[in-house]
């Protein structure tokens, strides 16, 4: 499913940077403006020129909550018998002679760069105008003292284009979640002109007003199948060349073992992304969506349905005992008094459920059950056997057991058995302890687990071969209902 208003809150919530932070890096960028005008710099400015990501507006809310970058072109006319460096080092003198900016600047390659402590980085690079030839653009490259061709403003208004073509500002928005998705996982380097450029090519102008682009999460598909597309034609890397600036290369710092891990890790997220659009089931399909982009992407949804459960068994109870039927109390009470058939079905795969990493077999070849026991504390004095569905006393301990469907236990070192524990319900829930992850086995087979918020909880044990990390069995829920 596409969740069009789920993303867009996502975006709005978690990805986008914060107005209050583009105001700030507004006023912060016109302040070093007014600075670079009045100081005695010696070259004339011809105008500024906003670079990089808050150009294209396709920045985003560090994921760590650290600091942002912004980039700032000053283009000026060139000054007779200066070389590349002196552009940035006469510029850095100016700043570092500052009583505002004197502790702030740092100089690079080709930029003098004003850091605001745990907030943002600007990047002043002078690029001069007209030195090589009438028009030509040079940025100024401080440790070869050489000035190197550029065309920042083609590069935007290339992207410009591009984005014009998706519609809705699509193209911006789906570069804003590949880059949050490159950020929170960790999982692959790619600078972000590299990365904003090859999800540029994959749009055209025949995708304008066509039904690839309707909407964010269905250009986000487009997008990202075609970037798959394209790399899984090229096992070598490629150049990624810069659209508006012959013989540049994006790709150039990559290496050929990074390239290839990209190649893998973006096929692997299109089968997610892929997997979690077509789920006809909502709940689910949120889930997925969360195995993409992480737990923030439809939070407030999925922790709502994690919490009112209960409602859900009271809508079953009506329609099973009818309209008169005493449906007060949560699920648990409601539990004590239908039995099981008031459980919601919706409870086995509830969004906040976390969805496997790991391949998924399409025949499974092993048939799995949870066996239960409950104890007085962990590994001391055994109470009983326990059903699915039981209602328990808090308190206690349960230890669950993964076995074939025969009984017989699960025994051989090609094999691990991870278990996802999920609660439910508004106890858990004001103790943040919703869960949903995969645990491993405390022994082989085996997890324990301490009763202790009321609700109706689940847990299900997932075989997966170690050769291959495939999963080639999965038990059905078991349900635990704490008092």
């Amino acid at each position: 499913m596409k969740h069009v208003d789920l993303f867009r809150n996502f975006l709005n919530d978690e990805v986008n940077l914060n107005q209050t932070r583009v105001d700030s890096l507004e006023t912060s960028i016109d302040a070093i403006k007014k600075f670079v005008r009045e100081s005695d710099w010696e070259p004339k400015i011809v105008r500024w020129v906003g670079q990089g990501s808050w150009a294209h507006k396709t920045i985003i809310k560090p994921v760590d909550a650290g600091e942002f970058d912004a980039d700032l072109l000053v283009m000026v006319s060139p000054v007779e018998g200066w070389e590349a460096t002196n552009y940035i080092d006469e510029l850095y003198w100016e700043f570092k002679a500052s009583s505002t900016y004197g502790d702030m600047v740092r100089r690079y390659s080709h930029c003098v760069t004003i850091s605001y402590a745990n907030d943002k980085k600007i990047d002043i690079a002078p690029c001069v105008i007209g030195r090589a030839y009438a028009g030509s653009i040079e940025v100024c490259n401080r440790n070869t003292n050489q000035f190197e061709k550029s065309a920042p403003e083609e590069y935007t208004s290339w992207l410009i284009q591009r984005n014009t073509w998706s519609g809705s500002n699509s193209f911006r928005k789906v570069t804003r979640l590949i880059k949050y998705l490159r950020d929170i996982k960790g999982t692959f380097k790619c600078t972000s002109i590299m990365l904003t450029t090859l999800l540029g090519e994959r749009v055209s102008a025949f995708d304008q007003n066509s039904a690839n682009v309707a909407d964010t999460p269905t250009t986000l598909k487009t997008i990202f199948d075609r970037l798959d597309d394209w790399l899984q034609a090229r096992e070598v890397k490629p150049m990624v060349s810069n659209p508006c600036l012959y013989g540049e290369d994006f790709a150039s710092d990559m290496t050929q073992d990074q390239y290839a891990n990209l190649r893998t890790v973006i096929h692997r997220y299109r089968g997610w992304i892929d997997d979690a659009f077509a789920e006809t089931d909502r709940s689910e399909s949120i889930g997925k969506w969360q195995r993409v982009f992480g737990e923030a992407f439809a939070k407030d949804v999925v922790l709502e349905e994690a919490v009112e459960v209960s409602k859900t068994a009271v809508a079953s109870a009506r329609q099973v005992f009818g309209a008169i039927a005493d449906t007060s109390g949560d699920l648990v009470t409601l539990l004590g008094r239908f039995g099981a058939q008031v459980i919601p079905r919706g409870i086995r795969n509830l969004p906040h459920m976390r969805r496997p990493t790991w391949q998924v077999s399409p025949t499974p070849s092993m048939s799995v059950v949870v066996k239960a026991e409950l104890y007085a504390s962990r590994g001391f004095n055994k109470l009983r056997d326990i059903n699915s569905a039981d209602i328990l006393p808090p308190g206690r301990w349960v230890q669950f057991r993964a076995t074939a469907a025969n009984g017989l236990p699960l025994i051989g070192e090609e094999y691990d058995v991870q278990w996802r524990i999920t609660n439910t319900g508004r106890v858990a829930r004001a103790h943040n302890a919703l869960r949903g992850e995969f645990y491993p086995s405390d022994t082989r087979g085996y997890r324990w687990e301490r009763l202790e918020y009321r609700g109706v909880h689940v847990a299900e044990a997932f075989v997966i071969r170690k050769r291959g990390n495939i999963q080639i069995g999965k038990s059905e829920p078991f349900l635990v209902a704490v008092e």
